[in-house]
């Protein structure tokens, strides 16, 4: 058990394509954050960005950048890179610090301005790039690989792309709700099975868009919030940022060899299903207490999957939980009340800490049309590429 920090505020800039720099949307949000903190640029004692890769030079070094253009004014600074997972780590080194008292209050940023289409590997050729190597060897874009994993589902649970469907059509619905997200029309199962096949079973609407966006969180010390917030404000009490153990008998891209199963046993659960279990061991809570979840729905089919891993079901039952509503607005567990990236797109440094932004909101109760009645406990969850995932457990 750790213990817990505030969030005192938190901002985003709407997801899109909007055609300008990532700085203007970290610093957009950041700035909202701050507003929604009550503080001021010059309260924070430390900043730390969610690297974008593609942004060259500035993205790599994503905490100065966002702190130059906020105005140097002395803060200790960070960068993380943890692919998908970067803004969780972001988080996490944010939460260190105030734990160890090294700052009281720290801002965290996030945002990017993704290409356009699907993900690709940088130019030039690497062959110890397990990245690289999914690509070109593999020929295993994103898609694909959340094709495949579509496909076992299919083979294992009897999932059928009108399961699939059905994750896009609730999370459309949601993000019809929220007026930062990029989509806001409701869509139809009809609809998905009449776009055109990206990675056979799935569809262009299975699969989320890049986008532009921006999220930033302002945390502080308890004993700051005591003094200076609300009196009950949300809290993290948990992150997992687990890496996975070998054997691996399901490969996860972009590993594409494991080693073997026979001498030693296989780990009593996967990567995906540890980074829950660790968050919730840290935050002293089982699944049974949640009252909500935000999770990386890539694909439609990837959703499914993260009930299962997120024990909100057995194994092979995250369509039924899908069909019996459970998992919709007013059902006993929503996921991705926000519109999840079916709705936003990805944007990647920003998404982990733009998930905390939604599990913040519903449980101030100021999530709007999308509010989940009574939120008191959240959890979300993500992964990255290279063995990096991610789980926060949000509270109040």
């Amino acid at each position: 058990m750790t213990g817990d920090v505030a969030v005192m505020g938190v901002g985003m800039h709407p997801w899109g394509k909007w055609g300008r720099s990532f700085v203007e949307y970290g610093v957009a949000a950041a700035r909202a954050a701050l507003a929604d903190a009550g503080l001021d640029w010059r309260d924070v004692g430390s900043i730390v960005g969610a690297d974008t890769v593609r942004g060259g030079y500035p993205g790599y070094v994503a905490g100065a950048t966002f702190a130059k253009a906020l105005g140097w004014q002395g803060a200790r600074v960070a960068s993380v890179y943890a692919a998908c997972a970067s803004g969780a780590q972001a988080l996490d080194t944010a939460r260190t610090q105030i734990l160890a008292g090294l700052a009281d209050v720290v801002l965290v940023v996030g945002a990017d301005a993704a290409p356009k289409g699907f993900f690709r590997p940088a130019g030039g050729d690497r062959p110890d790039d397990p990245d690289w190597l999914r690509f070109r060897i593999l020929g295993a874009t994103n898609p694909v690989y959340f094709g495949l994993y579509a496909r076992r589902r299919m083979a294992m649970h009897g999932d059928t792309p009108g399961d699939f469907a059905r994750v896009k059509v609730k999370n459309a619905a949601m993000g019809a709700l929220n007026p930062l997200a990029r989509y806001r029309d409701p869509v139809t199962a009809e609809q998905v099975a009449a776009s055109a096949v990206v990675a056979d079973p799935l569809r262009l609407l299975d699969i989320c868009a890049t986008s532009d966006g921006g999220a930033a969180l302002v945390l502080s010390s308890m004993e700051f919030a005591r003094r200076h917030g609300p009196a009950e404000p949300v809290r993290i009490r948990a992150v997992s940022t687990v890496t996975p153990r070998f054997p691996n008998t399901v490969l996860d891209l972009p590993d594409i060899a494991t080693d073997s199963a026979a001498a030693v046993d296989p780990p009593g659960e996967t990567f995906r299903r540890s980074i829950a279990q660790a968050a919730y061991e840290e935050a002293g809570i089982g699944p049974e207490e949640l009252s909500l979840a935000e999770v990386y729905d890539l694909s439609t089919s990837l959703e499914l999957q993260w009930y299962e891993d997120l024990a909100l079901c057995g194994e092979g039952e995250g369509a039924k939980l899908l069909r019996d509503g459970v998992t919709a607005l007013g059902g006993r567990i929503p996921v991705n009340v926000s519109g999840g990236l079916a709705s936003f797109g990805e944007a990647v440094p920003a998404q982990a800490i733009a998930q905390v932004c939604e599990l913040t909101w519903q449980l101030r109760g100021e999530a709007g049309d999308r509010q989940v009645a009574g939120a008191r406990v959240g959890v979300s969850a993500n992964q990255g590429l290279f063995g990096h995932g991610s789980a926060v457990v949000v509270v109040r």
